[in-house]
């Protein structure tokens, strides 16, 4: 009964598939051209249609956008606690050597109050300083300067030492009323009385044109190596000592050559020190007026 069943069944269906199959193409092209009037229709009906299908799949789509979105919220997460822990490690190392280097700091600060006290030491002068901004720069094969906006009527005096944030520049050479010009230190013309600052050894920093100067004069036997700080001296008054001048980069029999803190194509402002001493520049300050000395 089973088997006449099925095969009725199957010759029913017979027909319905011959007459499917000879008009499936314009069946399903008028589908298609249904559902394109459909979806162009501007309607009511078929915003609302539109919309409920949107709500319906929605859940269904938040719910399996959700494990892609946890997995990579735990991925960026993991990340953040191994690169937190390096940066923590780092932080705990800097943070003991500077409590090393604080408790040197502060042990050389009082033996150097004491011995102070001991040679009843005299101060020098404190500098002050005109701020101004590089407005011009005459560099070449043959001269290095640069022009600032400052001059005479803002205090500004030859033989001033001019500085930046890295450090030495280099002083005043010509003054005006509205400006001057700073002989830079790499100029051929520029001498500059300098200390080794790890070792006290004596120097001049003698420029050359070049990028970087050279240490001159040196006594026969200091012992000058690459990376030693070189600072001003404060030799003959013009310049205040410790200014940071540069670090050894190369030392040959002819002597040693230094890398400049700063940066001679970023000079933008720059500060002009008045720190003259009297009997050295023709004017100083006296009792924070700038005038000649009477």
């Amino acid at each position: 009964m089973v088997t006449r069943d099925g095969s009725s069944v199957r010759r029913l269906a017979l027909p319905l598939k011959g007459w499917f199959q000879r008009f499936a193409f314009a069946l399903l092209l008028a589908a298609a051209f249904g559902l394109m009037v459909l979806g162009r229709a501007d309607n009511g009906f078929v915003a609302r249609l539109r919309i409920t299908i949107a709500d319906a799949v929605m859940p269904v789509l938040d719910a399996l956008s959700r494990p892609i979105a946890t997995t990579d919220a735990l991925v960026e997460r993991g990340r953040a606690l191994v690169a937190l822990y390096a940066e923590n490690e780092r932080l705990r190392d800097e943070n003991a050597r500077l409590h090393r280097w604080q408790a040197v700091a502060l042990e050389l600060e009082r033996q150097n109050v004491g011995l102070r006290d001991l040679l009843n030491v005299v101060d020098g002068p404190r500098p002050t300083f005109v701020t101004a901004r590089v407005i011009a720069d005459s560099g070449g094969a043959f001269v290095r300067t640069v022009m600032i906006n400052a001059g005479a009527r803002d205090g500004v005096r030859e033989g001033q030492a001019v500085v930046n944030g890295d450090g030495l520049v280099g002083r005043v050479v010509e003054v005006g009323k509205r400006s001057a010009r700073v002989l830079l230190l790499i100029d051929l013309n520029a001498r500059v009385p300098v200390l080794v600052q790890s070792t006290r050894v004596p120097a001049i920093l003698a420029g050359d044109n070049s990028e970087r100067p050279r240490l001159a004069l040196l006594p026969a036997d200091s012992q000058v190596a690459p990376g030693q700080r070189i600072v001003t001296s404060g030799q003959g008054g013009m310049l205040p000592p410790g200014l940071p001048v540069g670090i050894v980069v190369a030392v040959d029999e002819s002597g040693a050559t230094v890398r400049a803190f700063v940066d001679w194509y970023r000079l933008e402002y720059v500060r002009i020190l008045d720190y003259a001493l009297p009997g050295i520049l023709p004017t100083t300050r006296i009792a924070g007026r700038v005038g000649p000395l009477r």
